[in-house]
C-alpha cells in the first residue's frame, strides 16, 4: 500500500481496447483524496432579465407551488461580478454550439437551457480536483440526459480538466476524440459514468449516492468524517418518461440517499415536439410521493440566486433526496429555434449561430474563452489541489487511529484486493455430495464476503431463491446504511443500473445482483451499459434453463446465453459443478473491468471429476480423455448442468472401445483469449468429430463444432413439466449424444 499520507489510485476506466475506435491511453497513478473545505463560493444575483415568456402549464398544482423558492437568502455582488456570471454562462452556451457547429452533429439545445445550472454547480458548489479526476472523495456529477455532452465537456474545459482541451473541444464526434457524441467513462476523465440511454444515469446516480451512504456508515467516525461528498445529476424529460429512472428513484427515496441531489431540466421539449403530446404527468407528486424533497425554481435560464438557493436547501436536507424542478428553454439565447424540437438534435445552423450571437451580445470567434473568465475558473486548479491535501492529511491520522479500517477503505477506493482472498474459495472433489450452482453460488458468495471488503449486493425480490445473502450482514437500509445485503425489489432494469453506480463509484467495490436469467429481458439495458462502461458488476443469474421444469417456458431461457456470448466485453459462465463456480467467481472478482454473467442451476448437479478453479479460468478445458497423441475419436463439449449428460456419454462410448475427450466450455470468452497452442490442445483442428449439449439455442455453436460437428440443444421454447421430463422430450439425454458421436466419428 502506498504511504499513509497519501493513498494512490490509477486511473480506472480509460482505455477500451476491444473496440477498435477507442485509443489507448497511458495511466498514471493519482493521489485519491477529498477535503471538507469548501470551494470559495461565487455568489450571483437577483437576475433583472426577463425570463422566457413561455408559461409552463404541466406539473405547476399548489402543492408544487408551496414548495417554489420566493425569498431565499443569498449574498449579492456587485455589476462586475455579475457580468463576469452572464459571461461565464454564455461561455458554456457557445462552447456548445461551436462544437455541434464544427461537428455538424450533436445536441445545442440542452447545453444552451442548462448552462446556468452546470456553471453554478462546477465553479461555485462541487468539490474536485481537475488535476485528479479520481480523487475519492469527490463530489460526482452525472449528466443523464447525456445527449447534452457539450455541457459537461465545456465544464471540464472551463474547470482546467487535462482531458477536455480546446483541440478536443474541436474534435467534438470525431474518431479517437476525447469528446464523444455521449458521455463515456472510459474516454473522458472527469465524466464519471457511460450514459447516453434515458434513464440510465440518474439510475448510477443512486447508485453513486448509496456508495457514498454505506462506506460512509461503514468508515466514518465520531471524531473522523472521511467519506462525504455529493451526488449530483442533471435529467431531462426524457429520462422521467423512463421506466429505469422511476425503478430507481423509488429506491434512492426508499433508502433516504440525503446526498443525492437531481437537477431536473424541465423544458417540455423532445424529439417529437413539445411533451404535451406524450408526457402531462405531475413530476413534482410523483417524486414527493416516491419519498423525495422536491423545490421548484422558475426561471432556470437567468434565476442564478435561485438555482444557487435551490442547492443550499436541498443539502440541507439529509433525510431524503432532492429533485430540484429547474425550468428552462431548451436553446436559450437563439432567436428562432428556442423552445422548439428544433434545437435538441440538430446543429442550429450557420445563420441561426449567427443570431444567436448577436441576441446574446456574443462579439467572439467559435471556441474562445474570454481572459477574464478563464482566469476566474483557473482557481479551481490550486483549490481543488488544495482540498486534496487537507484530506491526505486528514486520512493520515484516521489510519494511524484506525488501521484496520483504512486498510479496508483503501482496498475499496484503489481496488487492490486483500492478499490471498482467493484462499477463501472452497474447491470439491467427486465425493463431495452435489447440489444446484445456485446454492453453491451462495456458498461462494459467503466465504467472499468476509475476505473482500468492497462485495456488496443483493437481489430483485428473490434472495431465498437467488441464493444471495450474505448471512453475516443485514440489509442496507435508510437507517442501516453500513450492511452489505441489498434489497432491490422488482425492479431489474434499476437493480442492474444501480449497481453499475456501485462498481464506478470505486474501483475496489464488487457489486452483484440477481434474478432468474430470463429475466435478464428486463435490465439487458444496463448490462450492455456494464460492458461499455467497464463496470464489473457480477449478474447472478439462477434456473438457467428448462432444468427449472414446471414454471415453464416464460421462466425457462433459450437464446439467452446466446445473447451474451455475441455481447463485447463481458463474460458468459455457465459452471458446471462447485469448482467451476468458485473458479466463475475467482475471475468475475478479478475482472473489475469486464462483467460477469453467472448463469446457475435450481436441480442438484455431481460434482464431475476433471474440473477445476484453474480450468475454468481458460474458458475450455479437458476434464477426462482417453485418447493419445491429441487424436480423440470424438470430442464432446458441454455446459453447465449438460456436462454431466456429456461425461456419462464419453463412458459408455469408452466401453465401446472410442476415444474420447470431454470438454468443458463454462467462459467461450476466456477460451478465446488464450494461446492458439492451447486451443489446438483441447480443439485440435484435425479432430472435426465433435458433439455439443446445452439446454439453450444452438445458435453458435457451429463456431466450435465445426460444420460436420453435431449442436445438440433447444431451439424453441421450453414447456411446463418436470425436468426430467422435459430433458428427454427436448432430446437432451445421454442416448442423443451416443447417437451424434457415431454419426460424426
Amino acid at each position: 500500500m502506498a504511504s499513509s499520507a497519501s493513498f494512490t489510485l490509477s486511473q480506472p476506466h480509460l482505455s477500451h481496447s476491444s473496440l477498435p475506435h477507442h485509443t489507448t491511453t497511458t495511466t498514471t497513478q493519482q493521489p485519491t483524496s477529498l477535503s471538507t473545505l469548501s470551494i470559495p463560493t461565487f455568489s450571483g444575483l437577483k437576475s433583472t432579465t426577463t425570463p422566457s415568456s413561455r408559461a409552463p402549464t404541466r406539473h405547476h398544482s399548489s402543492s408544487t407551488r408551496r414548495r417554489v423558492i420566493f425569498n431565499a437568502t443569498v449574498e449579492t455582488i456587485d455589476k462586475t461580478d455579475t457580468a463576469l456570471v452572464e459571461k461565464s454562462v454564455n461561455t458554456i452556451r457557445f462552447l456548445a454550439i461551436d462544437a455541434v457547429e464544427k461537428a455538424n452533429s450533436g445536441h445545442p439545445g440542452l447545453p444552451m437551457g442548462c448552462a446556468p445550472m452546470g456553471h453554478i454547480l462546477y465553479d461555485e458548489v462541487m468539490r474536485y480536483n481537475p488535476k485528479n479526476p479520481y480523487w475519492f472523495n469527490r463530489d460526482r456529477f452525472v449528466l443523464s440526459a447525456g445527449h447534452g455532452c457539450m455541457l459537461q465537456y465545456a465544464l471540464l474545459h472551463l474547470a482546467g480538466y487535462d482531458a477536455v482541451k480546446e483541440e478536443d473541444l474541436k474534435q467534438f464526434r470525431q474518431w479517437g476524440s476525447k469528446t464523444p457524441g455521449h458521455p463515456e467513462n472510459f474516454e473522458t476523465p472527469g465524466v464519471e459514468v457511460t450514459t447516453g440511454p434515458l434513464g440510465q444515469g440518474i439510475a448510477n446516480a443512486v447508485g453513486l449516492a448509496l456508495a457514498e451512504k454505506h462506506l460512509a456508515a461503514r468508515y466514518n467516525k465520531p471524531d473522523a468524517e472521511i467519506v462525504d461528498h455529493y451526488t449530483y445529476c442533471i435529467l431531462g424529460d426524457g429520462c422521467q418518461m423512463e421506466g429505469i429512472a422511476n425503478e430507481a428513484c423509488s429506491l434512492a427515496g426508499h433508502w433516504g440517499l440525503g446526498k443525492l441531489i437531481a437537477l431536473y431540466d424541465d423544458n417540455h421539449i423532445s424529439i417529437d415536439g413539445d411533451t404535451e403530446i406524450a408526457f402531462t404527468e405531475n413530476v413534482d407528486q410523483r417524486f414527493e410521493a416516491l419519498g423525495w424533497h422536491i423545490i421548484w425554481v422558475k426561471n432556470g435560464n437567468t434565476g442564478y440566486d435561485e438555482i444557487r438557493a435551490a442547492i443550499k436547501e436541498a443539502k440541507a436536507v439529509t433525510d431524503k433526496p432532492t429533485l430540484i424542478k429547474v425550468t428552462t428553454t431548451i436553446g436559450f439565447g437563439s432567436p428562432n429555434k428556442a423552445n422548439s424540437y428544433s434545437a435538441h438534435g440538430a446543429a442550429l445552423g450557420a445563420k441561426e449561430v449567427d443570431a444567436t450571437r448577436q441576441n446574446l451580445g456574443w462579439p467572439y470567434e467559435p471556441f474562445h474563452v474570454p481572459d477574464d473568465v478563464k482566469k476566474h475558473w483557473s482557481r479551481h486548479t490550486p483549490d481543488g489541489a488544495a482540498l486534496e491535501a487537507e484530506w491526505n492529511a486528514k486520512f493520515a491520522a484516521y489510519e494511524k487511529k484506525y488501521p484496520e479500517e483504512a486498510a479496508e477503505l483503501k482496498s475499496i477506493a484503489t481496488g487492490v484486493l486483500p492478499a490471498g482472498w482467493e484462499k477463501a474459495l472452497p474447491t470439491y472433489t467427486p465425493e463431495t455430495p452435489g447440489d444446484a450452482t445456485r446454492n453453491l453460488s451462495q456458498t461462494m458468495l459467503n466465504a467472499l464476503a468476509p475476505v473482500l471488503p468492497g462485495l456488496i449486493g443483493g437481489s430483485a425480490d428473490l434472495a431465498s431463491s437467488n441464493m444471495t445473502l450474505m448471512k453475516m450482514f443485514g440489509d442496507f437500509q435508510k437507517n442501516t446504511p453500513e450492511e452489505r445485503n441489498i434489497r432491490f425489489g422488482v425492479r431489474e432494469h434499476g437493480m442492474g443500473a444501480i449497481c453499475n453506480g456501485i462498481a464506478l463509484h470505486s474501483p475496489g467495490f464488487i457489486p452483484y445482483c440477481a434474478t432468474f436469467f430470463v429475466f435478464t429481458d428486463y435490465m439487458r439495458g444496463a448490462m450492455r451499459i456494464s460492458a461499455l462502461s467497464e463496470a464489473g458488476v457480477i449478474y447472478v443469474m439462477t434456473h438457467d434453463s428448462i432444468g427449472l421444469g414446471e414454471d415453464g417456458p416464460t421462466h425457462q431461457p433459450i437464446e439467452h446465453l446466446a445473447s451474451f456470448r455475441a455481447m463485447p466485453n463481458i463474460l458468459m459462465f455457465r459452471p458446471a459443478d462447485g469448482n467451476e463456480t468458485a473458479g466463475a467467481y475467482k475471475v468475475a472478482v478479478e475482472s473489475r473491468k469486464r462483467p460477469s454473467v453467472l448463469a446457475l442451476s435450481r436441480q442438484k448437479l455431481p460434482n464431475l471429476p476433471g474440473t477445476s478453479i484453474e480450468g475454468t479460468a481458460k474458458g475450455g478445458y479437458t476434464i477426462t480423455d482417453n485418447s493419445t497423441g491429441n487424436k480423440p475419436d470424438v470430442i464432446l463439449i458441454g455446459t453447465g448442468s449438460e456436462l454431466e449428460i456429456a461425461a456419462k456419454a464419453g463412458d459408455e462410448l469408452r466401453k465401446e472401445g472410442k476415444s474420447v475427450r470431454v470438454v468443458s466450455f463454462v467462459s467461450w470468452e476466456l477460451f478465446d483469449e488464450q494461446s492458439d497452442e492451447y486451443k489446438e490442445s483441447v480443439l485440435p483442428s484435425g479432430v472435426t468429430a465433435r458433439v455439443s449439449i446445452e439446454a439453450a439455442s444452438t445458435f453458435g455453436w457451429v463456431k466450435l463444432v465445426g460444420s460436420k460437428g453435431k449442436a445438440i440443444g433447444i431451439d424453441k421454447f421450453g414447456a411446463s413439466a418436470p425436468a426430467g421430463k422435459i430433458y428427454k422430450e427436448y432430446g437432451l439425454t445421454v442416448e442423443a449424444v451416443i447417437a451424434a458421436a457415431k454419426q460424426v466419428c
